[in-house]
């Protein structure tokens, strides 16, 4: 069921042609994108066609702003994400580096944080037009600087918002098959390193079937030390809890050792933010149409804006602001905690 319309506490009041803060929260971060070229102090763009983890069929490259083919740019005070139909070879690593490469058939971009800024707890608010087209596979998400409880994803994975194949029709559970597809999803992904990772989410859909690729929405993610709250347009349509998540490792012996009450999602942990539009794989390639239709490229993935907020509450935990709906969903994890 998706939940009823919720007007924030922390409503976002017009001030000239600006956004105030949300009621309990100071800014702490952002980017407007109202320059001419992205940011290197606050953004770095991946260079690799190692295919995310996922055998995404994209190579992400560095081609930026006025570049010829750039995949990022920013115009119109907007971060444009393009992915593209053509043939790229690059590092066939996550981080760029080796002898191996390997050669894709499209190009796309992903942008992160990394190194230069990261977050334990706060509200994350980006405001997005997301592309369609089957195949695309949008993302805007968050990873362990640091992984403090040991390698993905015993350090945790959060995912602010995904989608895939938006306007193609629907094969997946929770949607009339063949409408077309307009959901998008909130999920957190920790445990062990694979194949002991498990992950736990839901999805969402806006009202009136509206399709988020055809207008800017709000994704916005709260996170304390015990719960996580999702967040479309104002609207609170999930919540996980500490009690469900975990992080383990294993001992010189080989036993499996729990992490601290918490982990990964706790007071030791720093996040760092993700942008990114990839192309096909193990989840976008294989639902809906399936595959990766070459007609809908290029796709564009538009971003108005990127705040990082902290509680003003004063507590440690980062609680203290949360604004919370009744009617949200209460994610369980379908895999137990072993």
């Amino acid at each position: 069921m998706i939940p009823r319309p919720l007007l924030l506490a922390a409503a976002l009041l017009s001030v000239g042609g600006a956004q105030a803060s949300p009621t309990g929260w100071e800014l702490v971060w952002q980017d407007e994108f109202d320059g001419t070229s992205i940011d290197p102090a606050k953004w770095e763009l991946e260079d690799n066609c190692w295919g995310g983890g996922n055998h995404e069929r994209q190579c992400y490259t560095p081609r930026r702003d006025r570049e010829p083919g750039a995949n990022a740019w920013l115009a119109d005070g907007l971060l444009h994400i393009a992915a593209r139909r053509e043939d790229w070879a690059g590092p066939a690593s996550p981080d760029g580096r080796g002898d191996a490469t390997a050669t894709l058939p499209y190009t796309s971009a992903r942008l992160r944080t990394k190194g230069r800024q990261a977050w334990t707890f706060g509200r994350f608010e980006i405001r997005a037009k997301l592309p369609a087209g089957q195949g695309s596979w949008p993302a805007i998400w968050m990873l362990p600087t640091g992984s403090p409880y040991g390698g993905w994803a015993a350090s945790g994975e959060i995912d602010i918002m995904e989608a895939v194949n938006l306007g193609s029709p629907s094969d997946m559970s929770g949607a009339a098959p063949g409408t077309p597809e307009t959901r998008v999803h909130g999920t957190l992904h920790y445990g062990r390193r694979p194949p002991g990772n498990v992950h736990a989410g839901t999805w969402y859909a806006l009202p009136d079937g509206a399709n988020p690729a055809d207008d800017f929405h709000v994704y916005a993610l709260e996170w304390e030390q015990d719960e996580i709250r999702w967040y479309v347009d104002g609207v609170h349509y999930a919540s996980q809890h500490a009690g469900h998540w975990y992080s383990q490792r294993q001992d010189a012996q080989g036993n499996w050792i729990d992490a601290p009450p918490g982990a990964p999602f706790d007071v030791a942990s720093k996040f760092h933010l993700l942008l990114n539009l990839a192309v096909g794989g193990d989840w976008a390639g294989t639902v809906n149409a399936t595959g990766i239709d070459p007609r809908a490229y290029p796709q564009t993935m538009r971003v108005d804006y990127v705040r990082v907020y902290r509680c003003t509450a004063g507590h440690a935990d980062g609680s203290g602001c949360a604004t919370r709906d009744p009617a949200a969903k209460q994610v369980i994890p379908e895999t137990p905690k072993p």
